[in-house]
């Protein structure tokens, strides 16, 4: 397993659950959600996905890369989008370097198929937020960026976007908008009701 190796980072080695131990309980649980989302489209798929979660360390990139995973495994075609310009996580999560991503692509930096790169399955793609900018709210709120993910929806099955936690910036909530679902994740046992 040295795609995991050298991790300097808050992320724990059960992160990616769904890979490490795919016949866990916790593995099992993505793959209820995995499921969970087929009857969430009420009359219309819901193939871009956005988690966010109210604040931070609530588990939001976690659970966004292990949703990436069992959707990989059921044999779809994913991209995942690191959308948190401000404190990105799945570079370090797949232990992916973040030179190029994200921000080169809306920017017209870097084309796609330059900036993305493969996860541990071969058809899970990780796009990782590249270079942070000045503007994320502005960058992301673009006619471009909308532009951006309407091509991905053409070429993979699931899109999945992980933003920053709601209440501390906009950019959820920019992105919430341009995406066919949102999940909120909430820490059983500390995040409050209002605050949810």
């Amino acid at each position: 397993m040295a795609f995991f190796k050298q991790r300097k980072h808050r992320v724990r080695k059960f992160d990616l659950v769904t890979y490490t131990h795919p016949q866990s309980p916790l593995a099992e649980a993505f793959r209820t959600l995995r499921t969970n989302l087929g009857f969430a489209g009420l009359g219309g798929e819901c193939r871009s996905i956005l988690i966010s979660s109210p604040g931070p360390l609530d588990g939001k990139s976690t659970i966004i890369s292990n949703l990436a995973v069992v959707l990989a495994q059921a044999d779809k075609k994913v991209i995942l989008a690191d959308c948190d310009l401000r404190k990105p996580a799945q570079h370090r999560v797949f232990n992916l370097p973040n030179l190029k991503g994200l921000t080169n692509c809306l920017l017209g930096k870097a084309a796609l198929k330059e900036a993305v790169q493969t996860g541990p399955l071969p058809n899970l793609k990780v796009l990782t937020s590249g270079p942070l900018p000045p503007n994320p709210a502005e960058i992301l709120s673009s006619p471009r960026t909308k532009a951006f993910w309407a091509a991905l929806r053409e070429e993979y099955d699931y899109l999945l976007i992980d933003p920053p936690p709601a209440l501390a910036v906009t950019d959820a909530v920019i992105l919430a908008g341009q995406v066919d679902g949102v999940i909120l994740a909430l820490r059983a046992g500390a995040t409050r009701s209002n605050v949810a």
